[in-house]
């Protein structure tokens, strides 16, 4: 039977999907960059709700009919083929109902942008550099299994290995509706290979996943922008220690949360083209203005969902990782797998999908569907 309350929520999507179809052809539109994409993702939005919306009122019609020809049919090859249908049909109908409902539920603005991914090492000295190192090396693998592109914008390894610090940027599709599940403490226990009585320790590392901010999210004033060149460090050939490729840049924000002024330092030594670096620091400036720009409407969603899942809250631990025991909890869900370490080498989207499915749950109940 047909839900005639979703039937009424899908009344209108038509009329809109036109009405935006004719404004992304407008020139003055176009030529608004922010309205244009904005009004672009709607567009691809609506798309996919439609093509859902008619598959469902086919579906409904399809069952109906062949419910009718059960009652009214007396030839039984037509009965039973009516009653096939029937069978194979009925199934489908909370299925799709189910998929229009998350689909009717405004997607956060954020998802379809690209990442950046900060892993910092925490308390745990050595032990937690390491960790940091493991993680960094997760994040990749699994990255590289999404066939996103992953590049290292800036780092600082720990004496014994590993990270002290790791920024990466992530391009690809829908990165950060992925990947904004990952922020937050993650914390390990196993025997460290510094430990010489077998003990085992806890440590931890923090990961910050932020969306990437478009040149139009944010303003900057390029021209209060300072800029140093150095030579970067590390491998790369003679070029890296002959010329100044990397780039440092020096920029004072005042944060509208709190009128607070402030120093931002970016560090980029991610290619040997000096100009490439320049664009990719300006490219972490706008995402870090935005991230705290944003913070109040983060915090405000983080306020709103028990579980955090939809922001990460950094201070949260959110997962633990227990070498011993070859077991990985997620804290928010509480989630437990065996299976560190496929974990470890980047078969993470089992539990992201588990996180999905609670967020999901989560906002039909709030959009009380």
């Amino acid at each position: 039977m047909a839900n005639s309350t979703l039937l009424e929520r899908l009344d209108g999507l038509d009329a809109r999907f036109e009405e935006i179809g004719t404004l992304i052809t407008d020139p003055s539109v176009i030529a608004d960059q922010q309205r244009y994409v904005k009004l672009t993702k709607e567009y691809k939005s609506l798309e996919t709700l439609l093509k859902a919306a008619n598959d469902y009122k086919k579906t409904i019609t399809d069952l109906a009919d062949a419910k009718t020809l059960l009652e009214t049919e007396s030839d039984p090859d037509i009965k039973e083929m009516a009653k096939e249908e029937i069978d194979q049909l009925e199934p489908l109908i909370p299925k799709m109902e189910e998929e229009i409902k998350l689909l009717l539920i405004p997607e956060d603005p954020e998802d379809s942008k690209n990442v950046v991914l900060e892993i910092r090492g925490g308390t745990g000295g050595d032990e937690a550099a390491l960790f940091a190192g493991d993680l960094a090396r997760m994040y990749t693998r699994y990255c590289e299994s999404k066939g996103w592109n992953v590049q290292v914008s800036s780092m600082s390894e720990g004496a014994a290995g590993g990270y002290k610090e790791i920024v990466f940027s992530v391009t690809g599709d829908n990165v950060y509706g992925t990947m904004k599940y990952e922020s937050g403490v993650h914390r390990v226990q196993r025997v460290p290979v510094t430990e010489t009585q077998g003990r085992v320790h806890t440590s931890a590392a923090s990961v910050a996943v932020l969306p990437e901010a478009e040149p139009f999210d944010v303003h900057i004033n390029e021209g209060e922008i300072k800029w140093d060149t150095f030579r970067s460090g590390g491998a790369g050939g003679q070029n890296v220690n002959k010329v100044n490729s990397g780039v440092r840049l020096r920029y004072m924000w005042t944060n509208p949360n709190t009128g607070e002024q402030q120093e931002i330092l970016i560090e980029c030594t991610e290619t040997r083209d000096q100009p490439k670096n320049k664009e990719r620091a300006l490219a972490r400036l706008r995402t870090f203005i935005y991230d705290n720009e944003h913070k109040k409407y983060v915090d405000d969603i983080a306020s709103r969902r028990k579980t955090l899942v939809s922001t990460g809250d950094r201070s949260a631990k959110i997962r633990t990782y227990n070498y011993p025991q070859g077991r990985i909890t997620d804290h928010r869900i509480g989630y437990t797998i065996y299976n560190l370490p496929a974990f470890m080498d980047g078969d993470i989207q089992d539990c992201i999908d588990h996180l999905i499915v609670a967020e999901n749950a989560e906002k039909l109940k709030e959009a009380e569907l």
